[in-house]
């Protein structure tokens, strides 16, 4: 059974960090292009960040700020957020891809407020 789970949002001031953790079962992460979306109120999911076997890509407004990484022996993908704002405020979502293959978690709720 395929599973995608994520943990690691909360409530952080402006500035702070959070590490977002998704955890997969089902498949190995290393097969599939991982990313994070996130979706904020009254607005569209957006990609955050892509991981494939040899490259990663970020959204402009993520670019020097969040990280993404893979622990292939843990079979979880994280997302490093860092100097965190009060727009990156969203639910953010672990979806993985592999040719007609497409996964999703439940989300995690990041708020940035003071």
């Amino acid at each position: 059974q395929v599973q995608l789970v994520e943990s690691g949002g909360g409530l952080v001031q402006p500035g702070g960090s959070l590490r977002l953790s998704c955890v997969v079962s089902g498949f190995t992460v290393r097969s599939f292009t991982m990313s994070w979306y996130r979706q904020a109120p009254g607005k569209e999911r957006e990609l955050v960040a892509t991981i494939t076997s040899g490259s990663t890509n970020y959204a402009d407004s993520v670019k020097g700020r969040f990280t993404i990484s893979r622990d292939n022996a843990k079979n979880t993908v994280y997302l490093q957020m860092n100097s965190l704002k009060p727009e990156d405020t969203a639910v953010y979502y672990c979806n993985a891809r592999f040719s007609f293959l497409e996964y999703w978690g439940q989300g995690t709720q990041v708020t940035v407020s003071s």
